[in-house]
Formats: C-alpha cells, structure tokens, sequence
C-alpha cells in the first residue's frame, strides 16, 4: 500500500471514529465498508491484480475469457444468461496467494482454472468472469454488484448494439466514473459491422463515456482503456492482452482502486463535512452576545446606581454635622436596609425596581433576553457549518445555557455584595473636607455665642462684629464647602459607576463564555478536526 493512501485510509478512519456520536450511522456505512474491504484486501495478495469481465447478456464476455485464457474455460452458447457462477482464470505469480483472492470473491472451487499456455505476460492476474449484470436472475445481478466492490479493477464488454443502453451507463458506469483508471470498455464483435461501421461506434461509444463523466486514457493521460475486438475472430484481442500485461505489471491497481473508493466514499459525505463559508465566533458576536448578557442583569444601571451611592457617600462625608448627625438618625429609623445599589440591576425591568419589590423579580423578567442572547450566539456560531454540526452547536449552546440565568443572578448578587456600604477606601479630601465643615460648625457656634453676649452687653462694638461675622461665615461657609464638593465629586462618582459596570460587565461575561461560548467553541474546534481529517481522506 502507497504511503498516501495509507495516510488517506487512516484519517478516513479517524473521521468515522471523530462523527459517530454527530453522525447518523447509516451515513457513515459507506466509509466503514471501504475500510473493511481495504483491511480484507491487504490482509490478501499483493502479488495478484483482480480483473472482472462485466457486461450484458450476448455481448461475448465469456468469448473474450476463453479467448484470454488461450482454452475454452468458460461455457458460451445460445441459451441465457450462460454464465450462471463467475468463473476464475489464474496465471500463476511469483508467490501463492491467488487461493484466499478467489476464496474472498466466492469462486466455486470446480470453476477456478490456469491458462491452456503459460501466459508469461499476464502472470499475476486473476481474470473473472462474472454472470451477466442485465440477467433475468435477481441473484445474479446481486452477484455481480458484491463482486465489482471486491475486484480490483473491470473490463467493461458490451457489443454493437447494446453498447448504449441505459442500463449499463445508468446504473454502472456514470456511478463508477471515478473508477477510471482501473476500468477498460471493450467493444466486442466488430467482425459483425460492416466496412468503417466499426470506428464509427467506437466514437459513438466514446462519446456516451465522456457524457458518463468517464475520464479516457488518451495521450498519456490516466484513464479507461477502450478497446475494438472480436472475440471470435482473434482480432484487437493482441492488443488487449498486451496493455492487460502492463497494467498487472505495474502492480498497482489494487491501490489505484482502493483511491477511488476512498474517492467515492468522501464525495458521498461531502455535504455533511464541508461548510458553505467560514465557520467561527467572531469577535464582533462575542462582543454582542457579552453586551446583551449584561443589559440582561442590568449592567449600565448597576453603574449609575453606583455612582450615585459614590454621591450620597460623598455627601455625608463632606456635609455639615448637623447634616451627618441627620442622616444618622434617619438611617437608623428607617427600615429598608438595602442601599440603593441594587436598585437600579435587573435590566429595564431591575431599573423600576422600588422600595419593598425583590431585585431578583428583575433578573427573572431578564431571562427572555439570555435566551434571546443564546439563541443570535448560537445562530451565528452555525452558521455555514453542514446540518449535523449546526445541530451540535446549538444543542450544546442550549445545554449551557439551562443554568446561565442562575449564574447570572450570582454575577449580580456578588456585584450588589460588593457595591454595599459604599467605597472602600475614602479619598482623603472627603477627610479635609469633614474638618473644615466642623469649622464652619465652629465658626457658627462662636459667632452665634459672640451675638448672644453682645445682646447681653458683654464685648461692646467687637463682639457684634466678630459674632456676626463668625456667624457668616459659618453659615454660607458650610453649604459652599458642600457645592464645592459636590462638584468635585463628580468625576470620582463616574468613574466608580463606571468600573462597577466594568466589573459585573466582566463577571457576567465570564459566566457566558463558562456556560454557553466555551461549549460552543468545543463544539467547532471538534469540526475543525473532522475537516481537518476529511480534507485529508477525500486528498484535497
């Protein structure tokens, strides 16, 4: 066996092994019979090329096998079909082995001859000639379609004025057209035609071939042989038997003819392996697929709910203490616990939520868009990609994705989690900032106390002065400061929204590429391998 046909068979093997759990099993039948029938053969002879005689009732194949075999070896007469069992000719090679060929074929063992003479030219060859492929006997049609899958290569014999039937280009030689090379078309009984009648059938004949798709030996090039002979006369049978000499010579056809099964076998599973474009997740649809996960759980507004906590906490930090003190109070009396982070998740659904209703009602009302989001995912990643594989795309994009809203709702309740109490580590103006309000504070109580003593006589001219001063102060000082830094504030407060949504936009993402993108691309990075393996069985 050639190197590349054994590279061939092998990743043909690994394909059917690669698509059985994907693959109905009947497609892949016919793969797994070229390798049985490849493993039989080379379990047998390689010293001995198989040739069949096929051909219709009348047309002289049995003529043409006794006049090969140089002896009447097979029976010829008037009655039909004649050949009833297939009938063996060996010429003896170098090495025993012909007897497991001939066993494997099912030649009876009282219808195996030699050759009347030595047949030097043709040692090697094992010549069969099978019933009739039109026989009125079902069983000899199934006879001769088991045997032209076993053989290594076929003389084709028809005769004037069958050699166009439809039957025989239909049913054998239009689906055997890849077979070229190990296949030979005789036209027999020329002795019956009249004057250049005969190279005018020959052209006929080789017209119908090329309309078969049958590739012609012409010039050099590899393909069938045809050939016009008469059988009974001698004529053109030289000929044959010489180019039938060369061809078992080479030793080659057993290889030549397990190719085109191999040939045969990936034309046939073509549909179901080649995609009709690129096949892939691009980034793009990754990138949408992540975006509609996270308008799912409500990403954008977990970030301006966010910034806006950043906001208040920044107001109480920065506000007067009376304000501070205020808060306080109003904290403790109220009883909802929940700060208004979570408020905003859950989508446009989650963005309504209010005082008292779940944030998880939100998150359930998400749910149609995962799967909205699962379904364009998996639609895009199957697109192009042949029936089977498609199929296991989305099926294994609706496996994950049976648990993805779950998963979320925990993306989202741990970025809730996070975002609870406000920021973790305080920018130190907020301290600067608290300080200078207790000042102001100071400023008023002073400057208040100041008023009170000069009302009472106590400072004269100075203390009204200083006390309303003081008290000015303190008094505008403190809602500037609280402008001022509400101003201040709002750059931080965006960029906190902003990496809140960064981090929930990423934890969501990671939930869907765990459940539902990773499965996926299991599931395309496996048809890459099977391509991969196809491209190689079918030689490409």
């Amino acid at each position: 066996m050639g190197g590349r046909l054994r590279e061939r068979l092998e990743a043909l093997r690994e394909l059917i092994a690669l698509s059985r759990s994907r693959l109905d099993g009947r497609k892949l039948e016919a793969a797994g019979r070229v390798l049985e029938v490849a493993d039989e053969r080379y379990r047998l002879s390689g010293e001995y090329t198989v040739v069949a005689l096929a051909g219709a009732t009348g047309s002289g194949k049995s003529s043409l096998f006794n006049a090969l075999a140089g002896a009447n070896r097979s029976q010829v007469g008037p009655r039909r079909p004649t050949t009833a069992e297939p009938v063996a000719c060996v010429w003896p090679g170098g090495r025993p082995g012909a007897e497991g060929l001939l066993r494997r074929l099912g030649v009876p063992v009282h219808r195996r001859h030699i050759p009347a003479d030595d047949g030097s030219e043709l040692r090697g060859l094992i010549l069969i000639d099978l019933p009739d492929h039109d026989s009125s006997a079902t069983e000899h049609r199934a006879q001769v379609d088991r045997m032209l899958e076993l053989v290594d290569a076929v003389i084709w014999v028809v005769d004037p004025e069958k050699y166009a039937d439809a039957v025989l280009h239909e049913r054998y030689l239009r689906p055997m057209a890849g077979y070229a090379e190990v296949m030979f078309v005789v036209l027999n009984q020329v002795d019956r035609l009249p004057g250049d009648a005969a190279d005018q059938v020959v052209d006929d004949l080789r017209r119908l071939l090329d309309e078969d798709g049958l590739a012609l030996g012409e010039h050099g090039e590899p393909g069938a042989a045809v050939f016009a002979l008469s059988a009974a006369t001698g004529r053109g049978v030289a000929e044959l038997r010489e180019a039938l000499g060369q061809f078992v010579a080479e030793r080659g056809a057993a290889d030549r003819r397990l190719a085109a099964d191999v040939d045969a076998a990936a034309e046939r599973l073509r549909s179901v392996y080649v995609a009709r474009s690129g096949v892939g997740l691009t980034e793009r649809a990754r990138e949408e697929f992540d975006g509609q996960l996270a308008e799912a759980v409500g990403a954008a507004a977990t970030g301006r709910a966010a910034e806006r906590d950043w906001l208040r906490h920044a107001e109480r930090a920065c506000g007067s203490p009376w304000l501070r003190l205020r808060g306080r109070r109003e904290r403790r009396g109220s009883t909802d616990g929940v700060e208004g982070a979570g408020a905003g998740r859950g989508g446009a659904e989650g963005a309504r939520t209010g005082p008292g209703e779940s944030a998880a009602d939100g998150r359930v009302a998400a749910r149609p868009v995962v799967e909205q989001a699962v379904r364009s995912v998996a639609g895009e990643a199957a697109r192009g990609l042949p029936a089977p594989w498609a199929l296991a795309v989305r099926e294994a994009a609706e496996r994950g994705a049976r648990g993805l809203p779950e998963a979320l709702d925990g993306a989202a309740a741990e970025a809730e989690e996070s975002l609870r109490g406000g920021p973790l580590v305080k920018p130190r103006w907020w301290t600067v900032a608290a300080t200078l309000q207790v000042l102001m504070s100071v400023l008023q109580v002073f400057g208040v106390l100041w008023l009170l003593g000069a009302v009472m006589g106590v400072g004269g001219a100075v203390a009204w002065v200083s006390g309303l001063l003081s008290a000015i102060v303190g008094s505008v000082g403190g809602p500037v400061l609280a402008w001022l830094c509400r101003v201040v504030a709002r750059g931080p407060a965006r960029r906190y929204g902003q990496d809140a949504e960064r981090r929930l936009r990423s934890a969501v993402a990671g939930r869907g590429r765990a459940h539902v993108l990773d499965p996926v691309a299991a599931e395309l990075l496996r048809y890459r391998e099977v391509r991969e393996q196809y491209a190689v069985a079918s030689g490409a």
